[in-house]
């Protein structure tokens, strides 16, 4: 994403100004608050990589996560906690990709409470091209240097285990 009107200076350094003088913790709250503003600059560039293909972000991530599996279909409560949102969100999203004709619903062949969103060939078709623009957007990346996506996957993924988003294998 590139910003029209970029702001003449950092609102993070001076938040972290203010910060200093009302209250405690600077560093955690610059840190935080540059997540948040990186997250919606990441989340930008890629919506505007997938908006020529008719997609958001939400819609996307679904149609990638059927792509990556065996059978090319999950259930939807098991799409749910892989994409980390809520089951109406899921089910939302899957209305919209089923309206496209880019996945399909159907009953689980063993547990008649659950249902399986499958990708369709125009869903497969559709999640390449648009996930080889995301590509080329390099997820809003790209001002970073190899090493440097290395450290901050792996800092992040302190955070992520450390609140629980998964289980750390290699602390096993």
């Amino acid at each position: 994403m590139s910003n029209s009107h970029p702001l003449r200076f950092d609102p993070i350094a001076e938040a972290t100004r203010q910060w200093t003088i009302h209250w405690t913790e600077p560093a955690v709250m610059a840190a935080a608050t540059s997540i948040m503003r990186a997250q919606q600059i990441v989340l930008a560039a890629v919506d505007d990589a997938l908006k020529p293909h008719g997609l958001t972000f939400a819609r996307w991530e679904a149609l990638v996560l059927l792509s990556f599996t065996r059978t090319g279909s999950l259930p939807l409560g098991k799409m749910g906690q892989r994409l980390m949102i809520h089951p109406t969100s899921v089910t939302n999203i899957i209305d919209r990709l089923e309206t496209d004709g880019l996945v399909v619903r159907s009953p689980h062949p063993e547990d008649r409470r659950t249902t399986l969103a499958s990708i369709t060939p125009p869903g497969r078709r559709l999640v390449r091209r648009a996930t080889k623009a995301v590509e080329q957007a390099k997820f809003g990346l790209g001002s970073l240097a190899a090493d440097q996506l290395g450290q901050l996957t792996s800092i992040l993924g302190v955070l992520r285990s450390a609140q629980g988003d998964y289980e750390d294998s290699s602390e096993k």
